[in-house]
C-alpha cells in the first residue's frame, strides 16, 4: 500500500513545482453526473474526449472512469490514453486529485487535501462528496507515490505556485468561511508553506465574477513562468468583472514574489460575457443537494483556464468573436509551444474549464513500487490497461479519428523563439507589499531535519485538530485599493 506520511513536505524538503515544468503525465476524470451535465453528459464527454486527446499529444493521459461506463469511455477515448477504472462524484481532477510534490533528488509525491465538494453544507454544489475525497488516495496508490493527508480543506484550482516558492491566490475563496472556519489567514500561509514549501503568498481578492467555486484562482491568474503571470483582463468598465480584474493587477503591480522580483503581467482579455440558454439546461436533472441550472446566468468563462502540458498549451475556444485573439495573446506569451484549441463551452457550463479537470504529474524518478498493495482495491486493480505517447503509440493517436478532435482552426503556428536571459534574483532584505505575504522561512525547507519534522507536524496537528465543521454563510472581503503601476505589462 502507498505510504501516508505523518510529516509534512517543506519538513522533508519537498515543493510544489510550476506547471510549465517538465511532466511525467496528465489525469483526468469521466464526466457522467446527469444532475450537472446537459443529455446525460454525451456533450460533455465529447468535450473531455477532445481535451484529453489534445494533452496526449504530448504527454500520457490517464482517464478514471466508473464501472457503469468504463467500456464507453473506452471506446470513446484513443487507444494510447490509459483508461482506468475508479469512481467518483463528478469530474473536475484539478480539485480533487492530488497536488504533487518534488525534492532535489527526483522524488515525487502527492498531498491529498481535504475536499467538501466547494464549501460542504454551507454553499456546496452537490452532496455527497465521498467519493471525489477518495480520489487523490487511489491515484497516489496508482501511481505508486507516498501520500501527505492534508490538515486543511483546499483544491487545486485555488492555488497556482512558480516552482520557486510563491503561491498566488484569492481572499475570496480560501478565507471563505465554508472551507476552513477555524484558520485565519496566517494559519493558512503557515500550512500552505508546510504542505506546498512556499514562503511568499500574493493574495488577490475575489476571482470572476459568478465563479461558482468562490473564485478559483486559476479561472483569473496563473504563472508563465517565474516572475511572469497572465491575467484575465476586460477593458469594458460597465461589466463588474472590470473592477475584479483592476484589483487583481494593482496587487500584482504592487507584490513582490519570493525572489524578491516585481512581476510581469500579460493582460488576457475574456471571452463574453457569456451566459446559460435554455438549450444549456436541456435534461439536466434535478438531485438533492445539487445546484440548479438556470437560464441567464453568467458563465466564468476564461481563457486563463488553459493547460500547460510538455511543450503544448490546450486552450478553451469559448466565444467566436474573441478565440483568435486570445489564441494570438497565448503564442506570445508562450512562443516556444504548440498552441491547441479546444471547443470547451460544454466544460464550462459544468463549472469550469481545461485546467479545472486536468491534474499534471511532475518529472521525477521511477517509484518505488514496492510501496504499493499487492491486493489493492477495486479501483487500483483495474491499472493493467497501459499506454504510451511515444513513438508509434504517439502516431496512432494522432491518425485514429475520435469522436471529436481538438479544433483545427485553434492551432497556432508555432512563433519562433527569441533568446531570453534568465531573471537575475535580487540580493539583500525582500521588500513586503500590501498584496504578498512574506513566511518565515524557519524552519527551512530543504533541511528535512527530524526536530524540524516534529516541530512542523505539531503545528499541522494543532491546525488539524479544530476540525472543519460549523461552515457559514459565504462573506467576501472587499478588495483593498493599491498603488497602480505602469511598467512591465503586455497588453
Amino acid at each position: 500500500m502507498t505510504k501516508t506520511l505523518e510529516t509534512t513536505p517543506a519538513a522533508d524538503g519537498f515543493r510544489m513545482p510550476g506547471e510549465f515544468e517538465p511532466h511525467a503525465g496528465c489525469w483526468m476524470l469521466w464526466p457522467e453526473r446527469q444532475s450537472n451535465w446537459r443529455l446525460g453528459a454525451k456533450p460533455a464527454q465529447a468535450a473531455f474526449c477532445s481535451v484529453a486527446t489534445a494533452v496526449a499529444t504530448a504527454e500520457a493521459v490517464t482517464v478514471g472512469v466508473s464501472s457503469a461506463q468504463f467500456v464507453h469511455a473506452r471506446s470513446m477515448l484513443p487507444d494510447a490514453i490509459r483508461v482506468v477504472e475508479m469512481s467518483s462524484d463528478d469530474a473536475w481532477m484539478r480539485d480533487v486529485g492530488p497536488t504533487f510534490v518534488v525534492d532535489g533528488q527526483g522524488d515525487v509525491r502527492g498531498v491529498d487535501w481535504q475536499f467538501n465538494a466547494w464549501g460542504g453544507l454551507a454553499g456546496g454544489l452537490h452532496f455527497p462528496w465521498d467519493q471525489d475525497d477518495l480520489v487523490a488516495r487511489k491515484v497516489l496508490q496508482i501511481e505508486g507515490r507516498a501520500r501527505y493527508r492534508a490538515a486543511l480543506v483546499l483544491e487545486g484550482g485555488a492555488i497556482h505556485v512558480d516552482g520557486e516558492g510563491t503561491l498566488i491566490t484569492t481572499e475570496e475563496c480560501l478565507l471563505n468561511p465554508n472551507r476552513n472556519p477555524q484558520l485565519d489567514r496566517g494559519q493558512l500561509e503557515i500550512l500552505l508553506h508546510e504542505y506546498l514549501g512556499v514562503t511568499s503568498i500574493i493574495w488577490l481578492g475575489q476571482g470572476l465574477i459568478d465563479d461558482e467555486t468562490s473564485g478559483h484562482v486559476d479561472n483569473l491568474c496563473c504563472f508563465a513562468r517565474p516572475g511572469e503571470v497572465v491575467l484575465a483582463w476586460t477593458d469594458d468598465k460597465r461589466d463588474p468583472q472590470y473592477r475584479v480584474c483592476q484589483d487583481a493587477f494593482e496587487r500584482l503591480m504592487e507584490a513582490r514574489d519570493a525572489q524578491g522580483r516585481r512581476l510581469k503581467v500579460h493582460k488576457l482579455h475574456q471571452p463574453g460575457p457569456m451566459y446559460r440558454t435554455a438549450q444549456d439546461v436541456e435534461d439536466i436533472d434535478v438531485a438533492e443537494g445539487g445546484k440548479p441550472r438556470r437560464v441567464g446566468e453568467r458563465l466564468a468563462g476564461s481563457y486563463v483556464n488553459f493547460y500547460l502540458a510538455n511543450s503544448t498549451i490546450v486552450m478553451p475556444l469559448l466565444d467566436p468573436r474573441h478565440d483568435k485573439e486570445a489564441a494570438r495573446s497565448l503564442q506570445r506569451i508562450f512562443p516556444q509551444r504548440r498552441l491547441i484549441g479546444v471547443q470547451a463551452r460544454e466544460i464550462l457550463l459544468g463549472g469550469g474549464n481545461i485546467h479545472c479537470i486536468t491534474q499534471q504529474v511532475p518529472l521525477g524518478t521511477e517509484p518505488d513500487r514496492s510501496t504499493r498493495s499487492a491486493t489493492g482495491s477495486r479501483d487500483d486493480a483495474s491499472v493493467g490497461i497501459a499506454s504510451s505517447t511515444s513513438g508509434r503509440a504517439k502516431r496512432r493517436l494522432q491518425d485514429r479519428a475520435p469522436v471529436a478532435r481538438p479544433s483545427r482552426l485553434a492551432v497556432v503556428p508555432k512563433a519562433k523563439p527569441k533568446p531570453k536571459p534568465a531573471p537575475k534574483a535580487k540580493s539583500g532584505l525582500k521588500p513586503k507589499s500590501k498584496s504578498g505575504s512574506k513566511l518565515d522561512p524557519k524552519p527551512k525547507a530543504q533541511s528535512g531535519s527530524k526536530a524540524k519534522a516534529k516541530s512542523s507536524t505539531k503545528a499541522v496537528k494543532v491546525a488539524a485538530d479544530a476540525g472543519a465543521a460549523n461552515p457559514s454563510s459565504l462573506s467576501r472581503r472587499k478588495a483593498g485599493a493599491g498603488t497602480r503601476g505602469r511598467d512591465r505589462v503586455d497588453k
